[in-house]
């Protein structure tokens, strides 16, 4: 087993390739430790060379409106009033304390993910009409 550090696009699809060599080895056996460390550097690697943005508050709460089938009346239970709901969602609104709340406690949202800064829309204008 000759495992370095990947630091470089070339030394990671090297690993990458190794991984593929070595899937399915046995738990416990000399290629499958290597199999466990390759992984293991592989994930470091792409974690750092890679980074996923979290979402922003409005797309996590639209995310989780999807996954759990939600429509926008049944948000009215954590973010207030239907008017209330219709702006979070439109971006025109920023989330409250409570609302955060509401959300982390009743979907399950990450704090970290509702307490991120958000840009609201701006409001379209409409020309006004030359007498």
């Amino acid at each position: 087993m000759n495992i370095r550090p990947i630091r470089t696009e070339q030394a990671h699809q090297s690993a990458l390739d190794r991984v593929d060599a070595l899937w399915g080895a046995e738990v416990g056996s000399v290629e499958g430790d290597e199999l466990d460390v390759l992984l293991t550097l592989i994930d470091a690697f792409e974690t750092k060379q890679y980074p996923i943005a979290p979402p922003d508050p409005v797309e996590a709460i639209k995310f989780r409106m999807e996954q759990k089938g939600l429509t926008p009346d049944d948000m009215v239970p954590y973010l207030g009033k239907s008017r209330q709901v219709a702006d979070i969602l439109n971006r025109k609104r920023k989330l409250t304390l409570s609302m955060i709340r509401n959300l982390h406690q009743g979907l399950q949202i990450p704090l970290a993910t509702l307490i991120a800064d958000y840009p609201l829309s701006m409001p379209s204008r409409t020309p006004t009409a030359r007498r």
